[in-house]
């Protein structure tokens, strides 16, 4: 998939909304995911297929490295501008007041296949955008290190153990900084996604072959082995049947040949009784099979069997059979089968389901910030305290200034003290988060973990500090269109 620096002819946020200074020139990149619907359906049919077992079968995405990276020296370098922020929207589940932190609806995980075709995940949330479609989570659980966006990558909020009760939103353009892109810089470890509408699958249905041929969505023939006597007969009733392998005879050996396959050779009455008992080519194979038929079924049969009319009017049909030892994979097959097509449900746009969280930048350091991740891997020194089964909280002041962070391409990070661990990463850190309306401002999302004691534990968890560059993205991401991928009937809509 070739990288694409993609310069949108679009109006920004509004003037008041984006208050960067005239000298920032922030630079951004984007990327295709899924743009097209029949590629989204595929990529949210992979994680949903089989009851979500792709789901349960994924495991926490890490950074890639061999030491818990520590904090470096404090930097002064911060705020590129004057402060911003875009209000929170949609359906945000308000709860009633509580001492407990209330998660919000918006918080979830993404999936993806990383460069090995491991199932992975990350933490992630939905967010502020014109056109209520974008995700935003950590830049390393978007593209891969250097090189490209990860495939088959959807969201799907409010997961649990397997479960998307809001749908799977597929991933169509993923939005982040340039330097992330082109560099592997952390210091912009970040993404916006914006998002196709989600969609559940409702179930399937049997249908015609017409119905099945202009079918858009996913569809499979359901086949079962049957005889060629039952072969015929389907024919007769011009049922689904067909037949698979070479139109010959299958190549006839001893019965001791190894793997050879015995079948059942019919043949004329006098035949089978000349035929002697035992095991081998020509021998009888069971006793004769008789059979009541319908009378145009008896005048269709043309075989070497005994057709017998009784005085009630009653039709049979006496087969008789010979073994026939051949080669395993030789003889004909045939098949009947149904014409299935699968349901799907349209979910709508994903802030119009969850809501999405509001998004501030150039905002001072030392405020309160609300983290929800759903951490997984284990500390350094083995001890694994969380499942990553269900989301986990943390809050507390962001550190008073950005920090550089050895091993990575980092100049300037947001700190929190925190023992959250991977499987978190992507994380909103929420400002000024209200436990009642459950929202917040999206202020930076966990990118690294760090054991700056030295204890073989994990003590910090650190972020891009959201400036003016984070908001330029942010203002390209929020124009971002996306389609509705499934119609009113389950079917494949907008190619």
């Amino acid at each position: 998939m070739k990288r694409l620096l993609v310069p949108l002819a679009v109006a920004g946020l509004s003037a008041a909304a984006l208050a960067a200074p005239a000298t920032a020139t922030p630079t951004w990149a984007s990327d295709p995911l899924s743009p097209k619907p029949a590629d989204a359906y595929s990529a949210a049919y992979f994680w949903l297929d089989a009851n979500g077992a792709a789901l349960k079968k994924a495991t926490e995405f890490r950074v890639d490295a061999k030491d818990v990276p520590k904090l470096v020296r404090p930097s002064t370098t911060s705020a590129d501008g004057k402060p911003g922020m875009a209000a929170p929207t949609g359906t945000t589940g308000a709860a009633a007041k509580t001492k407990n932190v209330n998660l919000p609806k918006t918080i979830g995980k993404v999936f993806f296949l990383d460069r090995g075709g491991d199932y992975r995940w990350c933490s992630a949330t939905s967010i502020r955008s014109r056109n209520r479609n974008l995700v935003a989570t950590a830049g390393h659980c978007v593209y891969e290190q250097g090189k490209d966006v990860f495939s088959k990558w959807v969201f799907v909020p409010g997961y649990y153990q397997g479960k998307a009760p809001f749908g799977v939103y597929a991933g169509a353009y993923a939005f982040t900084a340039y330097d992330l892109d082109v560099y592997d810089d952390y210091d912009g470890d970040f993404a916006f996604v914006a998002v196709h509408n989600g969609f559940s699958l409702a179930g399937e249905k049997t249908v015609t072959k017409a119905e099945y041929d202009k079918w858009a969505g996913d569809k499979w023939i359901k086949r079962e082995e049957i005889s060629a006597a039952d072969f015929g007969k389907c024919l007769l009733n011009l049922g689904t049947c067909w037949s698979e392998g070479e139109d010959k005879p299958a190549d006839k050996v001893g019965p001791d040949y190894p793997g050879a396959v015995v079948e059942k050779d019919e043949v004329g009455e006098e035949a089978y009784k000349d035929a002697r008992t035992g095991k081998g080519n020509g021998y009888k194979f069971g006793e004769p099979e008789t059979a009541l038929v319908t009378k145009p079924e008896y005048d269709a049969y043309k075989g070497v069997g005994k057709k017998a009319e009784d005085a009630r009017g009653n039709y049979t049909i006496t087969r008789f059979y010979t073994q026939k030892w051949v080669k395993p994979g030789t003889s004909r097959q045939y098949y009947k089968g149904e014409y299935v097509i699968g349901l799907a449900k349209d979910a709508g746009r994903l802030g119009d389901v969850v809501g999405g969280q509001g998004v501030a930048w150039n905002q001072p350091m030392g405020q309160k910030v609300t983290v929800f991740g759903y951490p997984s891997a284990p500390h350094p020194d083995g001890d694994r305290p969380f499942t990553g089964l269900t989301p986990k909280v943390c809050s507390g002041k962001s550190g008073t200034k950005t920090y550089q962070v050895n091993m990575f391409k980092v100049e300037t990070h947001q700190v929190l003290k925190c023992s959250m661990t991977g499987g978190s990463d992507g994380a909103p850190w929420l400002l000024r988060y209200d436990n009642n309306k459950r929202t917040g401002y999206l202020n930076g999302v966990t990118s690294l973990f760090h054991d700056q004691d030295g204890n073989d534990r994990i003590d910090f968890i650190s972020s891009a500090y959201f400036d003016g560059e984070v908001a330029d993205v942010y203002n390209k991401a929020n124009y971002a269109a996306t389609k509705t991928v499934v119609g009113p009937n389950g079917e494949l809509i907008g190619q």
